[in-house]
């Protein structure tokens, strides 16, 4: 006998707007970041600030090492949110951010990323809710360097597109 393919559940399924209980919170797994990240971001970005690739500018600002750009921070940090698959199949759209950056972030930090739930409620449309959270990015001393809140779209049980 063959399974129909409609028939079978995805292995992984992001939870629904409903399961994301305010208060609720997880920590996604850790990432270093290289000299190969920031070298590829701040080209393909365009990010041509000396701070993030002359180490002897940075350090005449009283910074020991290189720079990350904190919009890369935030993407790495981003980029381990979603690796948790926690929105997998039910996030529909990142609606709204406030971003912090908290202490400077330099090439060989480890980061992971707390995300705790702050807010949870149904949307205008049926079948979807409005989720937010804090996340705040960590390095590899604990320090936390940067804080961002999105406000995110995501399917409810009863979704129907």
């Amino acid at each position: 006998m063959t399974v129909s393919r409609d028939d079978v559940p995805p292995a992984i399924r992001g939870s629904t707007w409903e399961e994301m209980t305010v208060g609720s919170a997880f920590r996604t797994a850790a990432r270093t970041v290289t000299e190969s990240d920031v070298v590829q971001f701040v080209n393909l970005c365009g990010f041509n600030e000396p701070l993030f690739y002359d180490e002897r500018h940075a350090g005449e600002g009283g910074y020991t090492g290189r720079l990350v750009p904190g919009a890369l921070v935030y993407a790495l940090g981003e980029g381990l949110v979603i690796q948790t698959h926690s929105f997998a199949g039910t996030g529909l759209a990142f609606m709204h951010m406030e971003l912090d950056v908290r202490r400077p972030t330099f090439v060989g930090d480890t980061l992971d990323v707390v995300v705790e739930i702050t807010a949870a409620r149904a949307s205008s449309k049926p079948g979807r809710g409005v989720v937010t959270s804090r996340n705040t990015v960590y390095n590899q001393r604990g320090d936390d360097v940067l804080v961002y809140t999105p406000v995110r779209l995501v399917r409810g049980r009863d979704f129907n597109p």
